[in-house]
């Protein structure tokens, strides 16, 4: 059937009414070879050329569908090839370059019971232009065809009888930049959803701190460097191990982004297996350094790290240094102070055959271990300033702390506050910083609780905070 569609003439009209400034070109799908829109470049409304294609059948359509094609003008009165329903002209349609799936039309909606004969020339249309705008024409007395063909995806609908110049211009630039809209929103939904799953799957990569049944306390921060990540080179975790020993770990896969991210993961992880299987020390390192090897990007890439197991009574524990800054240890009634870093090895990735010997370190009866990552200290101490916090620093900052009588979270809240107070904003490394700590009063009072007798339960012992709970993330 003929598309009797009067030509645009040139007129002049407000400037909010105009296109978005360019050339439009427009698709026309009707089967009359003689239609009135024939021209193939024909002044639109506002002075924006409109080009004219026509195509006088689906097969015709496939072949002038282009990417520069802005919107397609589809009679819904045209006659599907014999023997095409919907699906199948889809199965024989042309391969072009919008036939790839587009965001939103694996969702798109079936036509309602009874009318899936009447838009099976939309439904192939839309299949194999899934990222052009769609008007389609329809007769003026079936207005719910043409709302059901705009429910199915096309943007818009007009009626053969009442169309003039302006009526269709405007509606050929509603359909494009509704279409535009339609696309975008569909994408920043798609994006958001990444975002969550992305957010989810790294805050599973987060350790757990395994404690269950050790008299110590834990605190920890995180905060990866990249914008928007939940999850940076930075690694660290703490195991106890049967015997009562607990093991802790911190390190930094040199570099901020998602595979050195991914590596510290299988670091982590590797190191959490070897010490459950009883590695410690060197033998424990060299290991790691194999999976650092098989599974790094390039050669250049290096780890470091700093390992310590404590003693199950807690007072004393062996300390490994792979090219890692040394731990922080503060007792009690003394200032903290730096442990020795002369006994420390090469960071992992660096020498084929290192060696990382273990030193021995008494830690006294009430002690904290601050453990940490290069980002806490190579942060500036002034907006502007080229200095930085560095290792002494950061002592006399924690000093100052303890001093106020600061342990525990708040202690580990307070430095990491005053570490980017004093950088004038966000730090641009990766941070990860652990306390782990020993405090005779608290263990006796536990004790003196646990031997208090109370109420028979036959509900499961609910295990220590420490062991079921991720330290919490800090950022912007």
């Amino acid at each position: 059937m003929p598309v009797p569609v009067p030509v645009p003439q040139q007129r002049d009209v407000p400037a909010a009414e105009t296109s978005h400034g360019g050339d439009l070109t427009v698709l026309v799908i009707e089967d009359d070879p003689a239609g009135s829109i024939t021209g193939p470049e024909l002044s639109a409304a506002a002075g924006t050329r409109v080009r004219i294609r026509t195509a006088r059948n689906l097969t015709e359509a496939g072949r002038l569908l282009t990417d520069d094609v802005d919107c397609i003008l589809l009679d819904l009165a045209l006659p599907v090839p014999a023997g095409s329903a919907a699906s199948a002209s889809t199965a024989a349609a042309p391969a072009t370059a919008s036939t790839t799936a587009a965001p939103g039309a694996e969702h798109r909606p079936e036509p309602a019971p009874g009318r899936a004969d009447e838009l099976a020339v939309l439904t192939h249309v839309l299949r194999i232009a899934p990222l052009h705008a769609v008007l389609v024409l329809t007769a003026q007395d079936d207005t719910e065809l043409a709302a059901e063909a705009v429910r199915v995806g096309a943007q818009d609908y007009l009626f053969r009888g009442e169309l003039d110049a302006r009526v269709l211009s405007r509606a050929i630039r509603y359909a494009v930049e509704r279409k535009r809209a339609d696309l975008a929103q569909h994408q920043l939904t798609e994006s958001g959803l990444r975002a969550q799953e992305n957010a989810r799957l790294e805050r599973g990569l987060l350790p757990t701190p395994l404690l269950e049944g050790s008299d110590l306390s834990f605190a920890a921060r995180y905060r990866p460097g990249r914008s928007r990540a939940l999850l940076g080179g930075d690694f660290y975790d703490t195991v106890r191990t049967p015997d009562g020993t607990v093991h802790a770990m911190i390190g930094d896969v040199c570099g901020h982004g998602p595979d050195e991210a991914a590596l510290g993961v299988e670091l982590r992880i590797a190191w959490r297996a070897l010490t459950l299987a009883g590695l410690c020390g060197d033998r424990l390192l060299s290991t790691l350094q194999q999976v650092l090897e098989h599974e790094r990007q390039s050669e250049e890439i290096f780890a470091t790290l700093c390992t310590v197991d404590i003693a199950p009574d807690g007072r004393r524990a062996g300390l490994c240094l792979a090219g890692h800054p040394a731990p922080l240890l503060a007792r009690h009634g003394r200032p903290a102070r730096l442990l020795p870093y002369e006994d420390g090895g090469p960071a992992l990735g660096l020498l084929p055959r290192a060696r990382w010997p273990r030193r021995q370190v008494e830690l006294g009866g009430e002690w904290s271990l601050m453990m940490y990552t290069d980002g806490l200290i190579e942060g500036r101490v002034g907006a502007g300033s080229s200095q930085r916090l560095g290792q002494d620093g950061m002592v006399a900052m924690v000093n100052s702390r303890l001093e106020q009588g600061l342990t525990g979270e708040d202690l580990l809240e307070a430095a990491v506050a005053e570490v980017r107070e004093l950088n004038g904003g966000e730090l641009t490394d990766d941070v990860a910083v652990l306390l782990l700590g020993r405090d005779p009063e608290r263990i006796r009072r536990r004790g003196r609780s646990a031997s208090r007798p109370g109420p028979v339960s036959t509900a499961p012992a609910a295990a220590p905070a420490a062991s079921a709970q991720r330290p919490p993330l800090y950022g912007p």
